[in-house]
């Protein structure tokens, strides 16, 4: 007889896995579909322990776990550790562990992952479960994770949006089935969101109210979006006109990465740099058509910018570098890799201005020398990663200048660079906790 009570591990692990094949459970846990995931729910466990590998209750008093000694508040303690899956198998062991795990406060959170888990089923069953004493909503769920899930689909995110009003993360990195629909109903449900990934689903292209909520609300609601943090790396569809919306309505943005959202242009980053004045973190690496006018945007941050990844954006030169250290003075981690166009002017006038840089990637920068390197190593003494690799112009002598000058260099990338066995082993006796990567064979 199927009850509203505790959902499956077959809600969680595939059928086929040795845990449901070795007859603890099969017959009453799941249904064989195949290749399928399947939810169920059940009764809760009676009193007297049944498990066959659990038999507490029939050991001697001297044999017993002494885990079942242990006060209620601890054995919470300890189920807060677990994930979804594990804990919902704890609930079916015996009626006291049924309870215990129902704690709300072990269900702040839901974690889920795996390619084959019918995610839509599993969300739509847990939140069930958990709306028992509050009908509809669960007002204690605040993160659901479900990274990787390709079986998610807009069902599964409807259901999210209909039962969590009190949702503040949502990471959906990884399933691609997911459309600007299902999103825009979360966004609008949920308005304490604030870190939302949806990195990898290439049909997101915006981040908006439903238009039902819009017309609800009040007009200046529909810019007032709680969202801080936005992960779209891979969102390859991303266009100038998705990210002015994006802007519109997420006023708040602190954090956000664009990686490989190769259609955006420097239009999209004016968009953005006119609503979104907050903003301390920014990717936008392999973005290729971003330029130094792009750049020159960006540095309306100001002091606020204190991380900025330009990876492989080739049209990047001394120019837009400049732009950016001219006006953010506090930026503390530069990642310009592969932008070819930057030479030792660039990198010394980011050395003068950008003093309290610590991790800086000029990697396959062909034209940065031992001259920038000098410039670098005289004016930012709190470096601690810096990687060159393949820079083909660096040399021993400029690793040497960096190591006399950056004590607490952590992390030294000089691969494919011609250094030196002695120039390295210099950098490790003046750096002592430097993690050195490099690709001489004569240097262990």
């Amino acid at each position: 007889m199927r009850t509203l009570s505790t959902p499956s591990p077959a809600l969680i692990c595939p059928p086929n896995l040795p845990g449901f094949q070795n007859g603890k459970g099969s017959s009453t846990s799941s249904s064989s579909i195949t290749g399928e995931t399947v939810a169920m729910v059940h009764s809760p466990p009676p009193t007297r322990l049944t498990h066959p590998l659990i038999r507490l209750a029939s050991r001697p008093q001297k044999e017993q776990a002494s885990i079942e000694r242990l006060p209620d508040h601890s054995m919470v303690q300890i189920f807060s550790f677990l994930p979804t899956n594990q804990l919902c198998r704890c609930a079916r062991v015996c009626r006291r562990w049924y309870n215990l795990a129902w704690d709300p406060r072990l269900w702040r959170t839901i974690r889920l992952t795996g390619e084959t888990i019918n995610v839509d089923r599993a969300l739509k069953v847990l939140t069930r479960r958990l709306c028992q004493d509050t009908p509809n909503v669960c007002l204690m769920l605040e993160t659901v994770t479900v990274s990787g899930c390709r079986r998610l689909t807009d069902r599964g995110l409807y259901t999210i949006a209909q039962c969590c009003p009190e949702l503040r993360r949502l990471e959906v990195s990884g399933c691609y089935n997911i459309s600007n629909e299902a999103v825009f109903d979360v966004v609008s449900l949920c308005p304490n969101l604030e870190h939302l990934d949806v990195s990898g689903c290439s049909k997101v292209t915006c981040i908006s109210l439903t238009r039902e909520a819009s017309i609800k609300l009040s007009p200046l609601h529909g810019k007032q979006i709680s969202i801080r943090y936005l992960d779209m790396t891979d969102c390859f569809v991303l266009e100038d006109e998705g990210l002015h919306t994006i802007a519109a309505h997420c006023t708040q943005l602190t954090h956000l990465y664009l990686r490989r959202c190769v259609r955006l242009t420097d239009e999209g980053l004016r968009y953005l740099m006119i609503y979104c004045t907050s903003i301390k973190e920014l990717s936008v690496s392999d973005c290729r058509f971003v330029s130094d006018f792009g750049l020159r945007e960006i540095a309306k941050l100001e002091s606020r910018l204190r991380y900025l990844s330009i990876a492989h954006c080739g049209r990047v030169t001394d120019v837009g570098i400049r732009y950016v250290a001219k006006y953010c003075s506090k930026l503390r981690y530069l990642n310009a890799r592969g932008c070819e166009g930057i030479t030792d002017h660039g990198v010394e006038y980011l050395a003068k201005n950008c003093t309290k840089l610590k991790s800086l990637d000029i990697g396959k920068c062909p034209l940065v020398s031992d001259t920038g390197l000098e410039c670098l190593a005289l004016n930012c003494f709190n470096l601690k990663r810096l990687s060159l690799k393949s820079c083909e112009s660096i040399t021993g002598q400029g690793l040497q200048i960096v190591a006399a000058n950056c004590f607490d260099l952590q992390m030294l990338n000089v691969q494919d660079c011609e250094v030196s066995v002695e120039a390295l082993r210099f950098v490790k006796r003046h750096c002592k906790r430097c993690v050195i990567e490099h690709t001489n064979p004569a240097f262990f």
